[in-house]
């Protein structure tokens, strides 16, 4: 039936009045009883699934240091570490790194809320499990990939690392001299010897009394970070001082941050330099499986080889045979013992200003180093370093882009790697989660 309207224009005149007309307008004010079955908010393919399935069939004990709830006994309930640890690596498979962010998910978002399974959780609680089990998590990383490689999953047998420097969390402008230092400790001392003396005296209200002891905590917390800005300054003179033995450039005067005094000024993949963390990560070729990660303050990575494949093989128990790095890594003292110790090294020789054959067998240079540069300038070497690219740049970018490693949001040497290593388990357990389950 053709519409009475076609073909005319409705001018004001005969276009029907808005209030004329009959809708079905939204009652926001209207009391609803909505029964919610939470296992029927998530689908049953949803990976939150295998995830909790993961979690439950893991070795979480460890995570229970210090709790003092035991059954029968007078208290509240602890929160299930069970649910902790899913939480996070769920937060970590989704790029979430904020505890008031997971916080808020868990009461807004259906995975989230699965998880709860009506189980309340604020930030505090969230913040401190996540960077209070360095050693736990560090043995999961551990339980994981020994199931890994006991399904021949993952092998060691060849390995590619590389370096990320991740933002900290500390302004290029809280780097001060030690002039500087001393006067924002004294500032600080004066502080909270003037805020505990007004705490010792009578106050109004109760509100007044939590305001002075609030102001007082962030004192002592302002001034402990300014005493271990002076302790890091300490260090970072000796490092200054190698630098000027070794005759390199004159070193810039030595300085420490009040916001995180473990953070140092490294250069940036944009050529910028800014406070950072260099985490090194290193990966199974076949599988792309992280096998081991490591936090360092160092701007360069010449020293992380060695160090890095010992705790791959230590936490393994593998032997690592060929060891794929980029040009930064290239450091011929490390080399030499890798190749004496049986291990194949795959990094590009730097070329030098008095030879631009940078694989040409110097004179200086030991057996063990002729036969990595004379190997290196094979097509074999070359077809099997492409390898590390298509691993590690493919593993770097799924950590910073979808496992929650971009700039820190903690502050701290210790605290940062636990960052990291939720990070490095969310990524093994999502690539792997199903195989693991038998699926």
């Amino acid at each position: 039936m053709e519409s009475p309207t076609r073909g005319i224009e409705l001018t004001p005149a005969t276009r029907p009045a808005l209030d004329s007309l009959r809708f079905r307008r939204p009652d926001r004010l209207q009391l609803r009883l909505l029964p919610v079955f939470l296992d029927e908010t998530v689908p049953p393919e949803h990976h939150v699934r295998v995830l909790w399935d993961l979690v439950e069939r893991l070795e979480v004990s460890s995570f229970t240091t210090g709790l003092k709830v035991c059954a029968g006994e007078a208290g509240r309930s602890a929160t299930d570490v069970r649910l902790l640890v899913a939480l996070w690596l769920y937060a970590a498979t989704q790029g979430v790194g904020s505890a008031r962010e997971l916080a808020r998910l868990c009461e807004h978002h259906a995975a989230y809320r699965w998880l709860c399974g009506g189980v309340s959780v604020n930030y505090h609680t969230l913040s401190d499990f996540r960077v209070d089990h360095e050693k736990a998590l560090d043995g999961l990383m551990t339980e994981v990939l020994a199931l890994l490689l006991e399904r021949k999953l993952v092998s060691v047998h060849r390995i590619s690392q590389d370096g990320l420097r991740v933002r900290a969390r500390a302004g290029k402008s809280s780097f001060r001299r030690e002039e500087r230092l001393q006067h924002l400790l004294e500032q600080a001392q004066a502080q909270v010897a003037g805020l505990k003396a007004q705490r010792e005296a009578p106050v109004s209200s109760e509100r007044n009394a939590r305001q002075v002891a609030a102001r007082e905590r962030a004192a002592r917390e302002r001034q402990e970070r300014v005493r271990k800005a002076l302790e890091t300054l300490e260090q970072v003179k000796k490092v200054k001082a190698r630098a000027r033995n070794n005759h390199r450039d004159k070193p810039s005067e030595p300085r420490a941050s009040t916001t995180d005094s473990e953070a140092r000024v490294m250069k940036m993949p944009d050529g910028g330099f800014r406070p950072a963390y260099n985490v090194q990560v290193a990966a199974d070729t076949g599988s792309r499986a992280i096998v081991d990660v490591a936090v360092t303050q160092e701007g360069t990575d010449k020293a992380q080889s060695e160090p890095m494949r010992q705790r791959v093989q230590e936490r393994t128990g593998g032997q690592v045979k060929e060891h794929l790095m980029d040009g930064g890594f290239v450091k011929l003292e490390q080399i030499q013992r890798a190749e004496e110790a049986g291990v194949k090294v795959y990094a590009p020789p730097q070329q030098s200003r008095q030879d631009l054959d940078p694989y040409r067998v110097q004179e200086t240079d030991s057996p063990e180093i002729a036969a990595w540069r004379t190997r290196m300038a094979t097509e074999e070497a070359q077809t099997i370093y492409k390898e590390r690219a298509s691993t590690s740049e493919t593993v770097n970018a799924d950590l910073r882009t979808y496992r929650g490693l971009g700039p820190f949001l903690v502050r701290g040497l210790r605290k940062v790697r636990c960052v990291v290593l939720w990070s490095a388990l969310a990524y093994n357990l999502l690539h792997f989660g199903k195989v693991l389950l038998g699926d």
